[in-house]
């Protein structure tokens, strides 16, 4: 008898019975829970879908807008690119009159002094 008594005093009785009823009572507990727990799952899950579709939404924005960036760059780089051939098409020309301007000029100044020795 002293051993049931110690049992019921000790709060071991207790703790069992707690155990127990938590035993029987969990799945009447998760089933009420699941009632509500599933609107607020699905409602988390369209929040991640909207995020991820916005998120998509940003990503296509960015993307364009570097290939702009790319673009105009790539435009740049071509006009400098055609500026610098006529630059140096514009100098080589210069280049060659002068030399063909040189070229007379020492032509001419010969002629004239075989002219004057003759």
């Amino acid at each position: 008898m002293a051993l049931i008594d110690n049992f019921f005093k000790s709060g071991t009785a207790k703790g069992i019975a707690i155990g127990v009823g938590a035993v029987l009572l969990a799945p009447v507990a998760a089933s009420a829970l699941a009632g509500v727990a599933r609107p607020a799952a699905r409602a988390a899950v369209k929040a991640g879908l909207v995020l991820f579709e916005k998120g998509r939404e940003a990503a296509a924005e960015m993307s364009e807008v570097f290939e702009d960036l790319v673009a105009e760059a790539q435009a740049e780089m071509d006009e400098e690119l055609v500026e610098t051939a006529e630059s140096t098409e514009a100098t080589a020309t210069a280049e060659d009159s002068k030399r063909t301007q040189e070229t007379v000029t020492d032509k001419v100044t010969k002629v004239k002094r075989a002219s004057s020795k003759g």
